[in-house]
């Protein structure tokens, strides 16, 4: 077996954090799925080995040298309702490894089996899931948004039961951590102060080393998260990606998209989209997502009031202060992104509230019209260049539109600076806008051929597609379809536990 040059940080400077737990052996484990050019980044050297070998190795059969494998414990809101001990019920912690950039990575087991942490959960996970979790990562990953990453995806030639016998699978998963708000709910609920500093100490030295040794550094750590977090939240939203499940124990501390279960990108404009199966009034909608990133920063902050200051009151408004911020980070993060999908490179007077009144009155436009989003915004960039018939066959209604237009273009004249300023905002806004997201009919016909057909050709097309989300290739076309509106009337996502 291969050596993966571990160095297992948490496992070292955190005892008490974690229980120790071996995977479960799988019978029949057959690799599906490997992300070499993950691999190599890792500086993992699987040069020599054959698809049954990855296959044991990745299953959790066979261990690579240096392997310490744990789960770890955190607790989490649910859907607003506090669990105080959830912990890692199916995924196992392996090691981690110093990737090629200097970066300190997580490599982790998902689907392994039971752990102390499981419940009344069976541990394992089945080949439709785990495939998701690859197609919706690597996705994230080509549109330049922080997310864990699928490394390799195993079937492990035995069933799972859920709603139906499946085929099961272990995924491995590649993350910056797994340090989640969860993590440091769980141990100021069951711990002690001095048990969350070391937490926080961690976190600090492994993902916000600029703060290791200031006086007010756990105040800093909780506003570095929260900025973070401000910048993907906004990223999220310019993709129209929903993530289904926001509760604290998927928030991760180093700011990364984590945790693809019932999640799902918009299609026709909804501020009020939901597809998570499990999500029925709606707390994660569309909308609703900077304002749980919000809500469960706070969280965060009342875990680590003893650290922020002596006198609970002070530490009080401190914390307070710092989550007030996330309104006008997110604000800020976003407003830079809508601008440079509108095509907008400069400022004018009164830029930001002019430049916000035009962005959401495009989005009010979207949903009253219920224009496909993710194509509104790439046919946009069309207009740019003065080619404004793939746009208009998009809308059913034209006065709306127009109006629309006129008010754009003169924000955009407001700043041209040639002839050739349309070509170029043309092609700003195609670096903005993607052509392709994981189009839902699209993903779920390439898990039903894997996991009820055990074909994949259909899901290493798609996810080839989806790796060039930017380029606009007629031989990709079928990817960029927007589902068909009966189908997306009953489309519903599943956690996959």
């Amino acid at each position: 077996m291969p050596n993966f040059a571990f160095d297992n940080s948490y496992a070292r400077t955190l005892p008490g954090f974690y229980e120790a737990c071996r995977p479960a052996a799988v019978p029949a484990p057959e690799l599906l799925f490997l992300n070499r050019g993950l691999a190599a980044e890792l500086g993992l050297d699987l040069d020599g080995l054959d698809a049954p070998a990855l296959a044991e190795l990745f299953s959790g059969n066979v261990l690579p040298e240096g392997a310490e494998p744990i789960a770890q414990a955190y607790a989490g809101h649910q859907f607003g309702q506090f669990n105080p001990q959830l912990g890692d019920g199916r995924a196992l912690l392996i090691g981690e490894v110093i990737d090629r950039h200097g970066r300190r990575r997580d490599i982790a087991l998902k689907g392994s089996g039971r752990t102390p942490f499981s419940r009344r959960g069976d541990g394992k996970a089945a080949v439709g899931p785990m495939l998701r979790e690859v197609l919706v990562g690597e996705a994230m990953h080509a549109l330049g948004i922080p997310t864990t990453r699928a490394l390799a995806v195993v079937a492990t030639g035995e069933p799972v039961y859920r709603e139906r016998a499946l085929p099961g699978a272990i995924l491995t998963r590649v993350a910056a951590s797994h340090l989640r708000v969860g993590t440091f709910q769980f141990f100021a609920t069951h711990g002690t102060p001095e048990m969350v500093r070391r937490l926080a100490d961690y976190a600090i030295t492994r993902h916000y080393p600029e703060l290791i040794g200031a006086d007010d550094r756990y105040l800093g750590l909780l506003a570095a998260v929260a900025e973070r977090q401000a910048a993907l939240l906004a990223q999220w939203m310019h993709v129209g990606f929903i993530h289904g499940v926001m509760n604290t124990d998927n928030m991760g501390i180093p700011g990364e998209t984590i945790d693809y279960g019932p999640c799902a990108f918009m299609e026709a404009y909804d501020p009020r989209a939901v597809f998570s199966s499990i999500d029925a009034m709606g707390r994660y909608a569309y909308e609703e997502q900077p304002r749980i990133a919000r809500w469960n920063l706070a969280r965060l902050a009342e875990t680590m009031l003893p650290l922020i200051a002596a006198n609970e009151g002070h530490a009080i408004a401190l914390a307070s202060e710092a989550i007030d911020t996330f309104a006008a980070r997110y604000r800020h993060h976003w407003l830079a992104g809508l601008r440079a999908k509108l095509g907008l490179a400069g400022r004018v007077a009164d830029g930001d509230s002019v430049d916000t009144a035009l962005g959401e009155s495009w989005l009010d436009l979207l949903h009253a019209q219920q224009v496909d989003y993710t194509l509104a915004w790439r046919r946009l960039a069309d207009a740019a260049e003065g080619n404004e018939a793939p746009l208009r066959a998009l809308f059913p209604s034209q006065p709306g539109l127009e109006r629309w237009l006129q008010r754009w273009r003169a924000r955009c004249a407001a700043e041209a600076t040639g002839p050739e300023a349309g070509a170029d905002r043309a092609a700003l806004m195609r670096r903005a806008n993607p052509w392709l997201i994981p189009r839902n009919h699209r993903v779920e016909e390439a898990l039903a051929a894997a996991s009820d057909d055990g074909d994949l050709a259909p899901f290493e097309r798609l996810l080839d597609a989806l790796r060039r989300p930017y380029d606009e290739d007629p031989a990709l076309a079928r990817h960029a379809e927007p589902a068909p509106a009966a189908f997306m009337a009953e489309f519903r996502t599943y956690c996959g536990t």
